[in-house]
């Protein structure tokens, strides 16, 4: 689903990133793990063509080469990116924001609908996959706990039908026990086959979903541990 060969990534004069190599594949969970500043945001904005960086090396998205991509074709390439700070429209429900998602989507020329202009997750599987959301679906963002939240930022996400969904930090400032709701969701999407990667330093929640790790230091991968699957 995803290969990544000798990326070096560059904010103006400042090289964050040094011949990155990792692979996700179809339906793998795959886990960055490291110190804040090792370089682990910067990986998922590379992925995601995110503006402002300079990129050399190669990344392929379903054998698909997008180094010099906009992030509106790598979206349509079938990668969804839920950022740090959750993000949540306050003022709409959670429904609304959902629905808010899908049009932004189209805004932006995702390729996350079917031919009738339908979301490729309708919200009934959403809130299948979800159940956490279900329960309160006519809340207003504002209303939600953080877990909640954050959950609501993976489903908008879904909402735009990607075959690798992008993770930054999901668990931070969970209290444990929302963490643990928040394992179960994400448990609950891969099983959908929703590829991951995941950046993140909370180390039960690698353990319990990544069957392979990447360890960044300073922007190089120091170490990987499991096999790909």
């Amino acid at each position: 689903m995803l290969e990544i060969r000798g990326l070096s990534t560059r904010y103006g004069a400042s090289h964050v990133l040094f011949d990155v190599d990792l692979t996700v594949g179809e339906g793998e969970t795959v886990a960055l793990v490291g110190r804040n500043g090792a370089g682990k945001t910067t990986t998922l904005q590379s992925v995601m063509g995110m503006g402002g960086i300079v990129r050399t090396g190669s990344i392929r998205v379903g054998g698909v080469e997008t180094i010099g991509m906009p992030a509106y074709r790598i979206a349509r390439l079938g990668v969804g990116l839920v950022p740090e700070g959750r993000r949540v429209f306050g003022e709409l429900t959670v429904e609304e924001n959902l629905r808010a998602a899908v049009g932004i989507g189209r805004r932006a020329g995702s390729h996350g609908k079917g031919e009738h202009g339908e979301s490729a997750w309708p919200l009934e599987r959403v809130f299948e996959v979800l159940p956490v959301l279900a329960e309160v679906r006519g809340s207003k963002g504002a209303w939600l706990s953080g877990g909640e939240q954050q959950i609501l930022a993976i489903a908008r996400a879904l909402m735009t039908g990607p075959k690798l969904l992008l993770l930054d930090e999901p668990s931070e400032g969970l209290a444990p026990r929302l963490v643990e709701t928040l394992v179960e969701q994400l448990a609950a999407v891969h099983r959908a086959g929703v590829a991951m990667l995941l950046a993140e330093q909370h180390a039960g929640v690698v353990r319990e979903l990544a069957g392979r790790v990447h360890v960044l230091e300073r922007g190089v991968v120091r170490m990987s541990k499991g096999e790909p699957g």
